[in-house]
């Protein structure tokens, strides 16, 4: 049976397209969500795409957080459902209190968008797994508040459990902390990225495919999930 792999659309959301579309490319069936929608329509995962919420008001994914289908989401969540935030849904993730820590302005208060070169620093996590331990990857980023922040205390566990997903290399495009760009919380299903694997599944418009094996990881580990 194919995997149904839910794409968010919030009021603002930019990259919910192009997310569907890496969904399909991966080999799953790409399902819309609505945010007013609390139904998940039998969703094997979920995706928050980028772009901006709600107008970013009050800040970034504050909003957001507290739509209805954001609800129902963290409940699944912490049940085990694979849910990947990417920029705008990374920041969705941590106002949710998914993940920990938060991300704010760029430290150079200037909009990035480039290709970035990133070290994937965790395979063990169920959007990463079919990468190498330390592989690098070229893709996108683009934000103008990506720069991730935390206290020592949390950024000092973070690496201790394994839990930074990747770190900018070649350059840190926003200033995050400690160079990260992804993390994941402690069970693994839940994973925040900055950058955007989206737009490096297609060869016509990315800057390579590395971002597709995001997409295809957790169709790998949605076979191995049990029943």
């Amino acid at each position: 049976m194919t995997a149904r792999i839910g794409v968010v659309t919030f009021p603002g959301s930019l990259d919910d397209g192009d997310a569907a579309r890496a969904v399909r490319i991966a080999g799953a069936e790409p399902v819309r969500l609505w945010h007013g929608d609390p139904d998940l329509h039998r969703v094997d995962a979920v995706v928050l795409p980028g772009g901006f919420s709600y107008g970013d008001y009050l800040r970034c994914g504050a909003i957001a957080r507290f739509a209805p289908v954001m609800e129902t989401i963290v409940d699944a969540a912490r049940g085990g459902l694979p849910v990947l935030g990417i920029c705008n849904g990374f920041q969705i993730l941590c106002e949710a209190h998914l993940l920990p820590g938060a991300l704010t302005r760029n430290q150079h208060l200037h909009f990035r968008n480039r290709d970035q070169r990133l070290q994937i620093a965790s395979t063990g996590t169920a959007w990463t797994s079919a990468f190498q331990s330390d592989q690098e990857v070229l893709i996108p980023v683009k934000n103008g508040e990506g720069c991730y922040v935390a206290d020592p205390a949390t950024l000092d566990q973070l690496e201790a459990e394994g839990r930074v997903v990747a770190r900018y290399v070649g350059g840190n495009p926003n200033g995050s902390q400690r160079d990260i760009a992804a993390i994941t919380n402690q069970a693994g299903n839940v994973v925040g990225i900055m950058p955007h694997p989206e737009h490096a599944v297609e060869a016509l418009t990315g800057p390579s495919l590395d971002g597709l094996g995001f997409f295809t990881s957790v169709l790998k580990h949605l076979v191995g999930a049990p029943a």
